[in-house]
């Protein structure tokens, strides 16, 4: 093994080592949800590696080939949520709940990673709150009287603004060096244990258990389950106060404050040795997964069936090009206006609008995530598009019965 290689093992979250690599995919688009004009650059788009490591240590799991300098988070830059009644519904659930749950009336709010500030909103709308979202790819626009957004990272430069609650929501992940950034927050509020900190990630066990290859891209390069990510913040000086799983267990979330790094134990938290054997199974098995995947798709093509997938962003970018697939998927569908005209990354396939089906008749639709089953299934039904089968990536196990 090389110097190179051997750093790579080395868990960014506490130093510990992994003994090599569970999981590898080459030649995976660097970026899944920026906006792609052509098919000739989505075929040609910059590529990366995936070589996926766990800390028995720690339980921390990570891509070992990911390259932060290759990022580039810009306006083109087209991961909102907003657009699903399904999420948006979420979402403001979400932020009642932290409203309810941390007493946010009148507060001074940050958002790190804020997006175009829809949870920010609510916050401030549902609990008359003041805030600043921090985010590089904010686009302007829909401004609230209370909200303000900078485009840049939320860091010591920033300490003189006295915030009561800070979140951040889906960026974690995008972070190769979590521990720095959790310290340079730690840092940025000082020591000032009445805020709460509140992060939401993907969670990982779910990945392993469901092996759910099409969660795991190149963007996201850092992956926690409750007990690593509450570990993970007592080293940098947090302590938690909560952990918990939401959205069908997709996501964990931890709320924790500025303090010693020595707080007790959650009772949620797993240790790390629960973690390892979740890993084997889905090192073992991950590969049935994705022939059984490639020759579904290739029967149904062979067969002159028409199959569309529903999710024209990341999961649907890693599932198609984890996969390899060109031939065997037509089309994506999405429901985000600005995703409509462009194609997926890596494989090439057209991002079209719900009503394009209405023409295109298609015999099977996968659903990149089943607890959107039942709003695509309406809308289906709406534009009178009826499908032999409508089913999610989730159901690997039952393909050759549908």
């Amino acid at each position: 093994m090389t110097d190179t290689a051997a750093r790579a093992h080395v868990c960014p979250s506490c130093g510990g080592r992994a003994e090599r690599p569970f999981y590898e995919v080459p030649d995976v688009p660097v970026h899944q949800v920026k906006l792609v004009r052509t098919r000739a650059d989505a075929l040609g788009c910059p590529k990366g590696d995936i070589r996926m490591c766990f800390c028995p240590s720690c339980g921390f799991v990570w891509n070992a080939a990911f390259d932060p300098a290759r990022m580039r988070y810009e306006e083109d830059y087209e991961s909102t949520q907003a657009v699903t009644p399904t999420f948006n519904a979420f979402h403001e659930r979400l932020a009642l709940d932290v409203i309810e749950r941390f007493d946010l009336h009148g507060k001074e709010i940050i958002e790190i990673g804020c997006g175009q500030g829809e949870f920010l909103t609510m916050l401030a709308e549902f609990g008359d709150n003041r805030g600043i979202g921090f985010d590089q790819v904010h686009r302007g626009g829909g401004a609230h009287p209370k909200l303000e957004f900078v485009k840049d990272f939320y860091a010591e430069p920033y300490r003189h603004l006295r915030p009561d609650f800070v979140c951040c929501k889906m960026t974690l992940e995008h972070v190769h060096d979590t521990g720095d950034m959790l310290r340079c927050i730690r840092r940025t509020i000082g020591d000032r244990p009445e805020v709460v900190v509140l992060f939401m990630i993907p969670e990982v066990t779910r990945i392993l258990d469901l092996r759910a290859f099409w969660d795991i891209y190149y963007e996201h390069c850092s992956y926690f389950s409750p007990g690593s990510l509450a570990r993970t913040f007592r080293k940098a000086g947090f302590d938690p106060i909560e952990v918990w799983c939401d959205y069908r267990d997709q996501y964990v979330l931890i709320a924790a404050r500025p303090g010693s790094g020595n707080s007790p134990i959650l009772a949620n938290e797993e240790p790390p040795e629960a973690l390892a054997p979740k890993v084997t199974r889905f090192a073992e098995g991950v590969a049935v997964d994705h022939a059984r995947w490639r020759g579904w798709l290739d029967r149904l093509h062979r067969a002159g069936q028409r199959t569309v997938l529903w999710g024209g962003g990341s999961k649907g970018v890693a599932f198609l090009t984890t996969l390899g697939i060109r031939d065997g998927v037509a089309y994506a569908v999405d429901i985000n206006p600005r995703r409509h005209g462009t194609f997926i990354a890596g494989t090439g396939q057209a991002i079209v609008a719900p009503e394009f089906l209405t023409e295109y008749r298609p015999d099977a639709v996968l659903v990149m995530s089943p607890i959107y089953l039942p709003e695509i299934a309406a809308e289906l039904e709406r534009l009178r598009v009826r499908p032999q089968r409508l089913l999610s990536v989730e159901a690997a196990e039952h393909l050759e019965a549908a």
